[in-house]
């Protein structure tokens, strides 16, 4: 007597069906781990250098919104050209003052720029070489001025509106934003 063939032909595709589906799940599983390891992977800047020449809104630590395009970012600040009372304004910005930011969509750029590497110092040194007049933002107040001396973790603003004014020392980490004044 022979068994049913049909029946066992059911049992063997269910079995494969089983298998193929636990697959698919592991398989599933594995590229959502994998996508969650490489997003783990891209640091803000990437996502930031990704966006450069588009509109986005800065949130900075004490709630300051900066609206503006994005022209630069390096590995600890950023440069923004805003509106101002006077016209267009850049705003260097570090990234240790962006409690938050509007626009930067979901894809990275690798830095490919050696200039990309160059601290906040650095940029400092150049404007205080060119004498540019700026307003200096932290959470206290808001200072104009031009810098006269920039120090390894802080600059030396000296006060334009009051020539009597002593020299305002202000640490780096204290700096929410530099624009042009």
């Amino acid at each position: 007597m022979r068994g049913d063939p049909t029946r066992w032909e059911l049992l063997f595709a269910d079995l494969e069906a089983r298998i193929a589906a636990e697959e698919a799940v592991e398989r599933e599983g594995a590229v959502a781990e994998l996508t969650r390891a490489e997003h783990a992977s891209i640091p803000a800047t990437d996502r930031l250098r990704a966006v450069v020449g588009a509109p986005l809104r800065l949130e900075l630590l004490d709630g300051e919104l900066l609206d503006g395009r994005l022209l630069r970012v390096a590995a600890t600040w950023l440069l923004l050209a805003g509106r101002g009372v006077r016209g267009s304004v850049q705003h260097l910005v570090p990234l240790s003052a962006v409690a938050g930011v509007l626009g930067a969509g979901r894809h990275a750029a690798p830095s490919t720029a050696r200039a990309d590497g160059l601290g906040l110092g650095t940029v400092l040194r150049g404007l205080q070489r060119d004498r540019a007049r700026v307003l200096v933002r932290t959470a206290a107040s808001g200072t104009t001025g031009r810098i006269a001396r920039v120090g390894a973790d802080h600059l030396d603003l000296d006060d334009v509106e009051r020539r009597d004014a002593p020299p305002r020392l202000v640490p780096f980490s204290a700096i929410l934003r530099v624009s042009e004044a």
